[in-house]
């Protein structure tokens, strides 16, 4: 699983924050490794393989504070993403890196949540604190989909 997000910026950083939330469940082994990739999701090309990749990140879709948007990769289009830079790729842009180089993840579900607050601050909002314990549980109902 992998976190994504600026822990400096409020509910920018949900996707650190569920996975700081996996940890303190004592979720993690086997079958899900936690990743906190920060604003750095290009830290996917590192890894060997994975079969399932679940990303959590923050994404403003104009609904409540805290709704979850999720959706697979399929739904993205990778050929219209291009790689401007080496430095700072965004989560599309290391995917289609992925695939080009024949390291595609086999499954990828992403949930993306709306931020109700994205200005400096260490803690999420309170709609959003509230929330992460649930999103945590999405992330593991996915796993177990396998």
């Amino acid at each position: 699983m992998l976190g994504i997000g600026n822990t400096l910026l409020r509910d920018d950083g949900v996707g650190v924050h569920v996975v700081e939330a996996l940890r303190d469940m004592g979720v993690h082994g086997e079958r899900l490794q936690l990743i906190d990739a920060g604003t750095s999701p290009d830290v996917l090309l590192s890894l060997d393989s994975v079969d399932k990749l679940i990303v959590v990140d923050a994404a403003d879709g104009g609904c409540e504070p805290g709704a979850v948007y999720r959706f697979r990769l399929e739904e993205v289009d990778l050929d219209e993403q291009g790689v401007d830079s080496l430095h700072q790729m965004n989560l599309v842009q290391t995917l289609w890196m992925m695939d080009m180089l024949g390291r595609k993840p086999n499954d990828v579900v992403i949930f993306g949540i709306q931020p109700k607050e994205i200005e400096l601050g260490l803690e999420p909002s309170d709609e959003l604190a509230q929330k992460i314990p649930g999103i945590a549980e999405l992330v593991l109902e996915e796993i177990e989909r396998c």
